[in-house]
């Protein structure tokens, strides 16, 4: 079953989980412009991992000598965090790349764009049944994401190993419609992207998406039987916000502080490959 993007509704905006509070540091990374007062506050949403803690180590160590008042608002899911930046209770967003927004952005007629281009959570393949793809048995099921560029970008992931072919046209959106040769007769079941994790135990492998990878415990260098290659991937993560506010002054700000050389040895310390920093956007 195919599934599309979805608009969030009031009973789903119960799923996000509120990570605020003030923090302040002595990081060395410089910004400009005027001061971020109460009104000045800059509201980001955010999966925890790896987004909400870049974001949260921006806040506590860099923003205050930058004049950012960074508020973090964490979401378990991909639908929300782009709902609440278009409906303006979020003032940029931090946890997709270029190919989901596009597909969001049409099928939900937003105008939410990239400001740049912050780091890189490679995608991989789990298993508890295999320690290697070309090993899968005749028939196993794989679990792909259901939303519909992180399904292809599964796809693509497996058809770089050979598992399966793609048709010569497939896009970003593939779908398993877009095989043109199986010849494990792989069966493909399609989940949320949160519950890929938890699949584990019963399909013979599962392409799971960074975030919640490391949220569920797995480590994408030490646990993945296959991990995407950074070499011209169209897959790293943005900042976004919504078309107009690109020049937000707050905006740049945060930009400097993502892109400074501070928050890319965090990420290559806390991380150690698991994420991999993005140098320009």
């Amino acid at each position: 079953m195919r599934k599309t993007l979805v608009a969030g509704s009031a009973l789903a905006l119960s799923l996000v989980l509120a990570a605020c509070g003030s923090g302040s540091g002595s990081g060395s990374a410089s910004g400009s412009g005027d001061g971020g007062g109460a009104d000045d506050t800059l509201v980001v949403g955010a999966t925890a991992v790896p987004a909400g803690e870049v974001l949260t180590y921006i806040k506590d160590e860099l923003a205050a000598q930058a004049g950012l008042d960074l508020e973090i608002k964490e979401f378990t899911d991909y639908v929300l965090p782009n709902t609440a930046l278009q409906e303006g209770s979020l003032d940029a967003n931090l946890y997709q790349n270029q190919p989901y927004l596009d597909d969001f952005n049409k099928a939900q007629g937003t105008d939410l764009v990239s400001v740049v281009k912050a780091y890189l959570p490679p995608m991989g393949v789990y298993s508890k049944k295999v320690d290697d793809v070309r090993d899968l048995a005749d028939g196993a099921t794989v679990a792909v994401p259901a939303d519909t560029t992180n399904e292809g970008r599964a796809l693509k992931l497996l058809a770089s190993q050979g598992v399966i072919t793609l048709e010569a046209d497939a896009g970003a959106d593939a779908s398993p419609a877009d095989i043109s040769e199986n010849p494990k007769n792989l069966e493909f079941k399609e989940l949320e992207p949160a519950q890929l994790p938890r699949s584990l135990d019963d399909v013979a492998a599962a392409v799971i998406n960074n975030n919640y990878a490391q949220d569920a415990g797995l480590s994408p260098t030490k646990d993945a039987v296959l991990l995407e290659s950074a070499q011209d991937n169209p897959y790293a993560n943005l900042l976004a916000v919504r078309r107009g506010d690109e020049d937000d002054p707050r905006v740049r700000k945060l930009v400097r502080l993502l892109t400074s050389a501070e928050v890319r040895k965090f990420i290559e310390d806390k991380y150690q490959g698991s994420v991999l920093p993005v140098t320009s956007g």
